[in-house]
């Protein structure tokens, strides 16, 4: 079982001065939850090498198990200094992908070409396509073969205009992931903020916040059996 982690290249939170990156949660709780169900993992970005990780991510009250291990895994540490270019993968080979989440994804990931690419091919397929949070992004833009948005007529989760809001978001995003959603024709549906949420709607799975990574990973596992 050999599945595909791609995670964001941009840091800069707009022109807010702030950072952003890929949210460490929704990338450690997914890799744990792969790596005991037997994967290989492959990490990859839309420019390769040493993602930016969110610095608000890495706050203690934003700490779970998964993240310490994270943190102290070298295997782990070394995988994610070197993540693979997106240019120089194709999807053969991989059973399924998953996109975590953080802001930045909002700026690389939602018209990368390279990312397009491959989930056209994955979705093709029908082999299972995950994302949590912000990482739903990638999938806003992602057609089939007939140009039809993958996500027309699914129910979907990602990151609420209300959550945007609450963490104090909502004037320096680009767009709302929820909205662009929608336009898109998907089927938003979410819970409270900040409650783990995950929808599975055939071969797409997807997780409403950092809350939901464990969730939305188990989720794609149970996708993967089908």
């Amino acid at each position: 079982m050999n599945i595909l982690m791609i995670v964001t290249s941009h840091e800069d939170f707009g022109s807010s001065g702030r950072k952003t990156g890929l949210w460490l949660e929704e990338l450690a709780a997914p890799y744990y939850r792969f790596k005991e169900a037997g994967a290989d993992i492959t990490l990859a970005s839309p420019l390769g090498g040493q993602p930016p990780v969110d610095p608000a991510s890495l706050g203690d009250d934003f700490q779970s198990d998964d993240t310490r291990r994270f943190t102290d895994d070298s295997e782990a540490q070394d995988l994610l200094a070197n993540t693979k270019p997106l240019s120089s993968l194709k999807a053969d080979g991989f059973d399924a992908v998953f996109y975590p989440g953080g802001h930045g994804p909002l700026y690389d990931l939602t018209d990368d070409v390279h990312s397009l690419a491959l989930l056209r091919s994955f979705n093709a397929d029908q082999r299972p396509i995950g994302t949590v949070c912000h990482g739903v992004t990638a999938l806003i833009k992602a057609t089939d073969a007939n140009d039809a948005p993958i996500v027309e007529g699914r129910e979907i989760t990602g990151f609420t205009d209300s959550e945007e809001a609450a963490a104090g978001a909502t004037e320096i995003v680009p767009f709302s992931v929820e909205q662009e959603l929608v336009k898109a024709g998907a089927i938003f549906k979410s819970a409270n903020d900040w409650a783990d949420y995950s929808i599975r709607d055939g071969h797409i799975v997807t997780g409403q916040n950092p809350g939901s990574s464990d969730s939305t990973a188990r989720l794609l596992l149970d996708a993967l059996k089908a």
